[in-house]
């Protein structure tokens, strides 16, 4: 993964889905049910071509006034959820966080003129510990978490995205973690998620500027409120996305998962 001249190239952005809870490490019936998103998660590292100096993951169940940044040295899992078998609240995840990258994100932020807070307590929910036990299992890349902004604002996320971008010439994997299709009340709806997820798709094949418009407008898109009747699994999309060059996304999932269709894309 060199370019002629002899630099690294860019890694590539991601948007995934995170799954349901600790949904890789528990029985499922039917028992295959997220076989195909594991293996889209196992797939990213091995496409990269290299191992990335550290991974940052904006997750959709951390939400602040304005953008947090994760800086604890060993951040802690945070036991988010609940209903799930007794072993999975004893799952590890013992990968170093970064306080370097975090300083080295609130700088970018700064330039920008984005506000951000650096929080240096914050653990690791379960949209970025359970991912990254799928993608990278040894747990030795450094990770820092990134919170969504509260008010949810589509344009604010693509700015925070485009914020990031030279992070990625300098080793960092940038993952908005979510899921394409979140609304508990209509999971199985496929004459919801099918329409809508054709959207995204079509919208995210798109050149950057057309890509933009369509995602600061995203209510517009078929069903929009009957796949996302609160948007912060899908604004984590919006970062990996405005991080992105012209280049249209990479579908490298996009299959049911509870009856529902869903996707994630890689972003070059």
């Amino acid at each position: 993964m060199v370019n002629p001249a002899g630099a690294s190239a860019p890694l590539p952005t991601a948007y995934i889905s995170h799954g349901g809870g600790p949904c890789f490490f528990m029985d499922w019936n039917p028992p295959h049910e997220w076989d195909g998103l594991r293996a889209a998660l196992e797939g990213i590292g091995p496409s990269l071509g290299t191992t990335p100096a550290a991974v940052l993951v904006i997750t959709a169940h951390w939400e602040s006034p304005t953008f947090a940044i994760g800086g604890a040295a060993a951040p802690e899992l945070i036991d988010d959820d609940g209903g799930f078998p007794p072993h999975t609240y004893r799952l590890t995840y013992p990968a170093p966080g970064s306080p370097p990258l975090a300083a080295r994100i609130a700088e970018l932020l700064e330039a920008a003129g984005i506000a951000h807070r650096v929080d240096p307590t914050h653990g690791w929910d379960h949209g970025v510990f359970i991912p990254l036990k799928v993608m990278y299992p040894d747990a030795t890349i450094p990770v820092v978490a990134m919170s969504v902004r509260a008010d949810f604002d589509p344009a604010a996320h693509l700015e925070l995205g485009r914020a990031l971008a030279p992070l990625r010439d300098e080793g960092v994997l940038i993952v908005g973690s979510g899921s394409s299709f979140h609304h508990f009340g209509n999971f199985g709806r496929e004459d919801y998620a099918v329409p809508f997820d054709a959207w995204l798709h079509d919208a995210l094949s798109r050149p950057a500027a057309s890509r933009w418009q369509a995602l600061t407008g995203w209510t517009d898109a078929p069903h929009a409120r009957q796949a996302h009747a609160r948007e912060e699994h899908l604004v984590p999309l919006m970062v990996a996305a405005g991080a992105a060059s012209d280049v249209p996304a990479r579908t490298i999932f996009r299959d049911r998962v509870l009856g529902t269709t869903m996707s994630c894309w890689l972003f070059d």
